[in-house]
């Protein structure tokens, strides 16, 4: 069992399995299927990204470095926790970007009945040791336990 200190970007508390990429996340790509075709379990539908691909996104807690992509990533990960379909907590071993910080606070303040505690600059230390499928606790105050 390991634990990390990161920067809460936004608060809350989950327990949950990981799903782990060392790329950078592309939302729109690995989430648009979720979106406009109804796909409840989030399959990453991202082919550029070999670690995550058809992996189940929705209810796990996403490890990554940093997003990547469209300037629409933002409305993605708001719309998907608007619709029940976001990870359980995205967790960033780098600073979280402009956008997709937008998209994690703005559902946080908007979305009432769902979650997604979002936790950056846990370090590269963080994304070495995580592995897929590994249970991961995230508190309050941003620290995350791996077991």
């Amino acid at each position: 069992m390991r634990e990390f200190k990161g920067r809460v970007v936004t608060p809350g508390s989950v327990t949950a399995k990981a799903v782990v990429t060392k790329n950078g996340f592309n939302t729109l790509a690995s989430l648009q299927k979720a979106l406009q075709f109804g796909d409840k379990t989030a399959t990453c539908n991202d082919q550029n990204n070999p670690d995550l691909y058809g992996k189940k996104l929705a209810g796990n807690i996403l490890c990554l470095p940093q997003t990547i992509g469209s300037t629409t990533g933002g409305l993605v990960l708001y719309c998907a926790t608007a619709m029940h379909r976001q990870p359980a907590a995205m967790l960033f071993s780098n600073h979280i970007d402009s956008l997709a910080a937008a998209g994690a606070v703005l559902a946080d303040v908007w979305v009432e009945d769902a979650s997604m505690p979002v936790i950056d600059c846990l370090g590269d230390e963080f994304l070495d040791y995580v592995k897929d499928g590994m249970n991961i606790t995230v508190t309050e105050d941003g620290r995350v336990i791996v077991e």
